[in-house]
């Protein structure tokens, strides 16, 4: 047996050597190389198509500044500018959103991602800095909120011819637009085994909820619309999409949001209504009537619009009642009394 002092020094050598040992025994392979850190950031959302727009509008922004898409490099460059150089150019390329003419709405989404890109950057530790300090445009969210009556809607429904397999897929979009206020991109992302026909429910992601899905009910004639679309279609695996293309080209694939808006701005411009109409403008129509036709009962609209925030409802409220109106013609009424 080693004497005491030997042994001593073993341990102590075999303890240094475990403190000096490399800490990327098992990580090495993921720590190698610079991180990537625009497919971090997009590999982070859950949402197809929340995912789908950071990435065209982090492309807007590299194409503008750049001439050139992003790659690693780029962001890279980009994230290891001073803050005050990155927030220069971000300010210059807000400058060329205001000068193109973009909604307000659209330069603060554009800009709120590529505040995500610097703020994934800085967890990543490729970045210190935050860009909070380019402000958005102001918004007034909701500013028309009314959208057309429950009879112009009619109108609508009857273009459809549902004798074609065309017009059954449309007919039955259509009804959850109207009567479940459904958003698109709610209905762009169901499958066939989200619909139970006999409970008469929808399960929907909606949104803001991740993976938390819900459960809607469904009206008889919504119930029956999908039904008869899903039958003459024929596909009922439980993972196939719900709503299908049905051109030439995409036949089977699923039907995108933006093939929605163009499915409802044809079916109002073929019934005569003039209003320029989308998915979301019938998602408006649908919960002015509920306020409409409930006496502005708060509680039974948001359990269709599924508003996190009940205030959203009061706009709503507010524009269907017309209270602006009604005072400015009290005021020039008044007037008439004094002559």
């Amino acid at each position: 047996m080693p004497s005491e002092p030997i042994f001593g020094e073993i341990v102590k050598a075999e303890l240094e050597a475990c403190l000096d040992a490399p800490i990327t025994r098992y990580f090495e392979a993921e720590l190698r190389d610079d991180p990537d850190v625009l497919a971090q950031l997009l590999a982070d959302k859950r949402n197809p198509n929340t995912k789908m727009a950071y990435e065209k509008d982090i492309k807007d922004f590299f194409l503008k500044m750049t001439g050139c898409a992003p790659n690693r490099d780029s962001v890279l460059e980009f994230l290891h500018l001073q803050r005050e150089q990155a927030v220069m150019v971000v300010l210059k390329y807000k400058a060329l959103l205001i000068s193109g003419g973009l909604r307000e709405a659209t330069i603060n989404r554009r800009l709120a991602a590529i505040k995500s890109l610097a703020a994934m950057g800085r967890k990543l530790g490729v970045c210190d800095y935050s860009l909070e300090d380019v402000s958005g445009e102001k918004v007034r969210a909701y500013r028309d909120t009314r959208g057309v009556d429950y009879r112009e809607i009619g109108k609508v429904s009857l273009v459809f011819d549902r004798e074609t397999l065309l017009g059954k897929r449309n007919y039955a979009i259509f009804m959850l637009l109207w009567s479940n206020a459904l958003r698109r991109g709610e209905i762009s992302q169901l499958n066939v085994g989200d619909f139970d026909f006999y409970g008469r429910q929808l399960r929907i992601l909606g949104k803001g909820q991740g993976t938390n899905d819900e459960f809607i009910e469904l009206s008889a004639e919504s119930g029956r619309a999908i039904a008869q679309w899903l039958i003459a279609r024929g596909d009922m695996k439980d993972d196939a999409p719900m709503f299908t293309a049905l051109d030439f080209r995409h036949e089977g694939h699923r039907l995108t949001g933006d093939g929605i808006y163009k499915i409802v701005r044809a079916a109002f411009e073929k019934a005569g209504i003039k209003k320029t109409m989308s998915p979301h403008r019938v998602r408006h129509s649908a919960i002015t009537t509920i306020l409409d036709e409930t006496d502005g009962n708060i509680r039974k609209a948001r359990k269709v619009s599924r508003h996190a925030d009940v205030r959203t409802l009061m706009i709503y409220d507010d524009n269907r009642r017309k209270d602006q109106w009604q005072v400015s013609e009290m005021l020039a009424g008044l007037l008439k009394k004094e002559v």
